[in-house]
């Protein structure tokens, strides 16, 4: 009974948590518009989490470590991640703003890997796979991307955000009540322990390689919406674009981990950046705005695959009491060094050629990725690692 609590106390906490982050991602943009800040102001606001979560991210992961404990640790992270929101949603001016937007992202993003890491330590010792877990926060999202603008049409605009946002915080704290921590059996970790991590040529290696997958990704989730509104989408277009993303990764995770014992995970990373090579190309020449949103589905043979894939091959990588530092490491390089690299990069292609050279420059990049993960991969078999 107790491990079942476990499982679907989790599976909330993704489920309210990614539900939450369909409130912010597509809607703070528009809110700070609302406020009367520029475009560059909004941009560079909106640049603070990819580039706190460098930051952030490996230093709560080696807090949280160190300390051997989750639960506790993203408690005081969502606490005062909200403290941040408060701030950021009653407070006016650019300084102020930027301070409160800052501590937001720099509490809230850190939480991801670390219920990464206690969902993967759950499942395994339950017999379980992450994904069944993981599904739940698509399904957050996704439902909160449909719904929300319905309910903030009747709720006054973009301007109510802030309540629903915080009405939606709720459950994941009630629900933070009935987990466990999953304590690591390994010596408790230093900071003179943690060049283990910066030792290890394979995970650093595969770091780089999730690094250059990442970058067209992120660079596709921060400047889609302004690519299809330049084709003539709605505001409610962009959100169903999000929405379709969102959804189709839910039989990924409900699935994948059936098969993916068949297969070696660099093998499967290669095919998921194939993939991605192909999806990029079709953005290039499609001009169609329905078009692309509906292409948005392939984001389950991409995003999905890289995502569970990659979470689980760090698990294997590194040692057990490294798992939230390992995690955190993973996180930061795709949310934020890939977030940074994207956005300035696509933004700039976009701005000199046109929209279709981000997919150009999209492609070009998975493709380098697929060889090095099949490459690597043949490399290893050959040397039997």
């Amino acid at each position: 009974m107790k491990r079942d609590r476990q499982i679907i106390s989790l599976s909330g906490v993704n489920f309210f948590y990614y539900a939450s982050s369909a409130i912010l991602l597509p809607y703070l943009p528009l809110y700070l518009q609302n406020k009367g800040y520029s475009a560059g102001e909004i941009g560079m606001l909106m640049m603070i989490g990819p580039f706190i979560s460098i930051f952030a991210q490996p230093f709560w992961g080696y807090v949280s470590d160190r300390f051997n404990s989750v639960k506790n640790i993203v408690f005081l992270l969502w606490v005062l991640s909200l403290l941040g929101s408060i701030g950021l949603f009653l407070t006016n001016g650019f300084a102020l703003t930027l301070g409160f937007i800052l501590l937001l992202y720099f509490f809230l993003l850190p939480s991801i890997p670390l219920i990464d890491n206690l969902v993967v330590k759950s499942t395994m010792s339950r017999g379980k796979s992450y994904g069944s877990v993981r599904l739940w926060g698509s399904i957050g999202f996704s439902s909160v991307a449909l719904v929300s603008g319905l309910l903030l049409d009747k709720l006054g605009g973009v301007s109510s955000i802030p309540y629903f946002y915080w009405v939606l915080w709720i459950f994941p704290f009630l629900l933070l009540a009935f987990i466990k921590d999953e304590k690591s059996t390994g010596q408790r970790i230093t900071l003179s322990a943690i060049s283990i991590i910066f030792k290890n040529k394979s995970f650093l290696w595969f770091m780089l390689m999730i690094l250059l997958i990442s970058i067209p990704h992120r660079m596709n989730d921060a400047l889609l919406g302004l690519y299809l509104s330049k084709l003539g989408a709605t505001d409610a277009m962009v959100s169903w674009a999000w929405a379709i993303a969102a959804c189709s990764e839910i039989p990924i995770f409900a699935l994948i981990n059936r098969y993916m014992h068949r297969y070696h995970e660099l093998t499967l990373l290669g095919i998921a950046s194939i993939l991605y090579t192909l999806r990029w190309i079709f953005y290039i020449f499609v001009s169609d705005p329905w078009v692309l949103i509906g292409l948005q589905v392939t984001h389950m043979l991409t995003f999905a695959v890289l995502w569970i894939v990659a979470v689980q091959y760090v698990v294997r990588l590194l040692p057990e009491q490294f798992g939230s530092t390992g995690q955190s490491i993973l996180a930061m390089v795709f949310m934020g060094l890939a977030g940074i690299i994207g956005g300035s990069v696509g933004g700039w292609l976009s701005e000199e050629w046109g929209g279709a050279s981000m997919y150009i420059f999209a492609t070009i990049m998975s493709a380098v990725a697929a060889c090095l993960f099949l490459g690597t991969q043949a490399f290893m078999r050959g040397k039997n690692i």
